[in-house]
């Protein structure tokens, strides 16, 4: 049996699972060797491949339906393939998962690096231990109940000084549920949690350091005497986090990264470890936000230099900054293109390996790709090839890969590469032929520009299986326009979500527009006080185009329009705000008002402090702007989205005594619309106004 015919049996087991219950993949992970394991609940046989300990060749292992096993081995070296006699045992591991380096920084201890001394927190202070004699010192006078000392300690090397927390605590606002119908009782419970809002007071800590003299007793004085100049924080007066925290190997003084609330400004702040003396070592500015959730990577090398990322140029990339001065020696990466995240860095061979989008300009820009480049910024080298999204499976130690890339209209391809992404071996394009011989229908990607006429936004159609061109089908768009992240599919899969609905006669569209991640810094600044945008001038500028080119496409009755959570307020929002385009609309358990929803979410995109703009986007106050069909979905026990914000919109309709269909799921969490009942809700009422047939007559 070929390499080829063994991964074609692999991608079409995979292909074929039509849920994530019938189709499983697991990693097992040890020192010695890195193995996959492909188990299909619908069809055997199940295939494990195993990289060998040496690095020298990659073994298989296929059980037949008959519980029988047959053991192949593959040569790296040469790409020949034979049969071994040899099992292949899995050990059986911790699932591993895909990581990504996001810094090395140490983890905080209690007690120093020599032994000798341990930090205590007492009375709200900081207290200092000798480990052999037991005593303990005050080392802080002016911790209170209020700004308590506690938490994390990192000491210096040289275990003479360490930096503890002051920390201020932030508001306690609780939301509170209702269970209406309990399983275990009659009557209903109720149930409270923290959650704080745009707006409300934040946890925060703030970095003070001491020093070990060798002298419990004289140290405290000196804590005593220097104890105002330790609380200038004037720098990092207004942190949202501080964290990446990093002592100097010389012990010479201490760093931390300060995101101050609003995220509009990220610093990096040092303290000198002799003066004390606070100095911004890397200081960036942003008018509109940093995308700190996703688009931070700060990393010390052992060169006294940092790689700090960054979007001041445009686009996402990583610079390699002088510690010590904290200007930039060179760009690691530059371009019309972004880094995705950092995968590995060698620290002997300065070198770093990347995750990179948009660096091919054929190809969708969504795709991910690999690459390497020197920390100098010189030799990129891309690992992998081919039209599609790719993922990498490394050998041990690092010297071969195997490179696994599909797209929406093209199955998996699996190619064995040399650690310079040198081609050895073309393993396997996967077989769809079974899958093309039911009615299955294939998506159709397309890219067409947006709201400025030269942009391309990027997406799918999603047909049903029954589809025929010469008939005309209802239009409804499947939305989620959240700022954190892009949410079209990109590798290959027999099914989409948006798979179902289509299935009942509708024509599905998916795109990602202006104001998602992972394109330029100017392109993901549209949702910028501005999430009521929601890409929406994109999106019609795109759905109309398609028309046009697309005669089965009809617009006559206008668009449909569903998405839950941030995708039930753009549901919404579409609605209001478009009422001549898209005229029926599913809004699940919506935030519908930032002012209500979690605060990092919200405060990442409408910024601090909670303005004006908070209130001109909400969906409870343009509530009486509603033409359209509206249903509103939410469920009792949603502890995600506050399902308060679905019930102050349905106050405001009332109120403007606007028609809409209201579907509250008893004991039902957040994405109440995903459920049997409500998915069925939400079917007929597509059917009932785009279709004008009333469902299940």
């Amino acid at each position: 049996m070929s390499t080829a015919r063994l991964f074609s049996i692999v991608c079409l087991l995979l292909a074929q699972s039509l849920a994530p219950a019938q189709g499983t993949a697991e990693n097992y992970q040890s020192a010695a060797s890195i193995r996959q394991r492909f188990n299909n609940r619908v069809l055997n046989p199940t295939l494990q491949s195993v990289w060998s300990a040496d690095g020298k060749e990659l073994r298989y292992s296929l059980r037949q339906p008959d519980g029988s096993l047959e053991n192949f081995v593959v040569e790296l070296a040469s790409g020949k393939l034979s049969k071994s006699k040899d099992p292949v045992t899995p050990e059986r591991k911790r699932p591993a998962r895909r990581s990504s380096d996001r810094g090395s920084f140490p983890a905080p201890k209690a007690v120093s690096p020599d032994e000798h001394w341990e930090v205590v927190f007492n009375e709200h202070n900081v207290y200092v231990r000798d480990r052999a004699t037991k005593e303990d010192a005050p080392f802080s006078f002016e911790g209170t109940e209020k700004e308590p000392f506690r938490g994390d300690v990192y000491w210096s090397p040289d275990s003479k000084k360490f930096v503890a927390f002051r920390h201020r605590a932030g508001g306690d606002r609780r939301v509170t549920l209702v269970e209406s119908s309990p399983r275990d009782q009659v009557q209903p419970k109720l149930m409270s949690y923290n959650y704080l809002k745009p707006g409300d007071a934040i946890p925060q800590r703030f970095p003070v350091m001491f020093h070990i003299d060798g002298a419990l007793k004289l140290a405290s004085a000196d804590s005593r005497l220097d104890s105002a100049a330790r609380r200038d924080d004037r720098l990092f007066n207004n942190p949202w986090s501080i964290n990446h925290c990093h002592w100097s190997p010389l012990s010479d003084r201490f760093t931390f990264l300060y995101n101050a609330r609003g995220h509009q400004t990220m610093r990096v702040i040092a303290i000198d470890a002799g003066s004390r003396k606070k100095s911004i070592l890397i200081d960036e500015e942003c008018k509109t936000f940093f995308d700190y959730s996703n688009k931070t990577y700060f990393r010390h090398l052992p060169d006294d230099t940092c790689l700090w990322m960054s979007e001041r140029s445009g686009w996402n990339h990583i610079d390699r900054i002088d510690s010590r001065t904290g200007e930039v020696k060179n760009a690691v990466t530059k371009g019309e293109w972004v880094v995705a995240g950092v995968d590995h860095i060698d620290d002997k061979k300065q070198q770093i390996w990347l995750r990179v989008m948009g660096y091919d300009k054929s190809e969708d820009p969504y795709h991910v790709h690999h690459a390497r480049v020197n920390l100098d910024g010189s030799n990129f080298t891309l690992l992998d090839e081919g039209n599609g999204t790719h993922d990498l499976q490394w050998a041990p130690q690092r010297d071969f890969f195997i490179d696994t890339y599909s797209r929406i209209d093209a199955p998996p391809v699996h190619v064995l590469r040399d650690a310079d992404g040198k081609k050895i071996l073309d393993l396997a394009t996967a077989d769809i032929t079974a899958l093309k011989e039911t009615d299955w229908q294939a998506p159709e990607p397309f890219a067409l520009p947006g709201r400025d006429g030269k942009t391309l936004i990027y997406g799918y159609i999603v047909r049903p299986t029954h589809f025929d061109p010469k008939k005309k089908y209802p239009v409804i768009e499947s939305i989620y326009a959240g700022p954190h992240s892009n949410f079209c599919v990109k590798r290959f899969t027999p099914t989409f979500y948006e798979s179902p609905m289509a299935e009942l006669g509708f024509i599905v569209i998916k795109m990602d527009g202006m104001g998602t991640n992972w394109r330029s810094k100017a392109f993901h600044d549209v949702c910028w006080q501005n999430l009521a945008d929601s890409g929406f001038p994109d999106r019609i500028a795109v759905i109309n185009a398609l028309a046009k080119t697309h005669p089965e496409m009809d617009l006559s009755r206008g668009v449909g329009i569903y998405g839950g959570s941030a995708g039930g307020q753009s549901t919404l929002a579409g609605l209001l705000h478009h009422g001549d385009f898209y005229t029926v609309g599913v809004a699940d358990c919506g935030c519908h008002d930032n002012r209500m929803d979690k605060i990092w979410w919200n405060e990442a995109w409408m910024g601090w402090p909670v303005g004006p703009h908070y209130a001109e986007q909400s969906n409870v106050t343009n509530a009486h702007k509603l033409t359209g069909k509206l249903m509103l979905v939410v469920g009792e026990k949603d502890n995600n989205v506050d399902p308060a914000s679905t019930m102050q919109v349905a106050n405001a309709l009332i109120k403007a005594n606007k028609d809409f269909d209201l579907l509250v799921m008893p004991g039902v969490g957040h994405g109440a619309a995903e459920g049997p009942y409500a998915s069925r809700r939400r079917a007929d009422f597509f059917v009932r106004h785009l279709m004008g047939v009333e469902p299940r007559r």
